[in-house]
């Protein structure tokens, strides 16, 4: 079992939400806030965890779902923030989400069949098979049309 892509999955999930929360302002994106404390090895040098998490930011920002300015040492993207592609792709809608929200406003429908909702809820839920599925139809999603 791959056990680094689902620890990816997480992170990269918690990742984009933490931007999410603070959308549009750039902030300190701090790994530790995403996976919690981990001791560096016997030479200083960060966990294995610890880089992986780290890791996993990088590429979504080379992937274009996130900007960040610099990094602090090992252990944060500084002044991080969505990209229109993340963004948009957070706020869409998840079609099998709509199931039992028809007596609800429109507005919390919206929220909550959004994809963002949905990995905020299998994050709480630590149910790590939706979340799998949910980070890949983040990467999978085409962009919405453009009226």
């Amino acid at each position: 079992m791959d056990l680094q892509i689902d620890d990816f999955y997480r992170d990269a999930a918690a990742g984009l939400l933490t931007l999410y929360q603070a959308f549009p302002r750039k902030v300190a994106l701090y790994v530790e806030d995403l996976i919690g404390h981990e001791e560096p090895d016997e030479f200083g040098l960060p966990s294995k965890r610890h880089q992986g998490c780290l890791g996993a930011l990088i590429w979504l920002a080379e992937e274009g779902y996130l900007r960040f300015e610099s990094t602090i040492h090992f252990q944060a993207l500084d002044q991080a923030v969505l990209t229109e592609k993340a963004f948009l792709r957070l706020t869409a809608t998840i079609r099998d989400a709509f199931a039992g929200l028809d007596s609800l406003p429109p507005s919390v429908r919206r929220v909550q069949s959004s994809l963002a909702h949905q990995l905020r809820e299998a994050l709480r839920e630590a149910d790590s098979e939706r979340l799998a599925q949910l980070t890949r139809q983040l990467f999978d999603r085409p962009l919405p049309e453009r009226s």
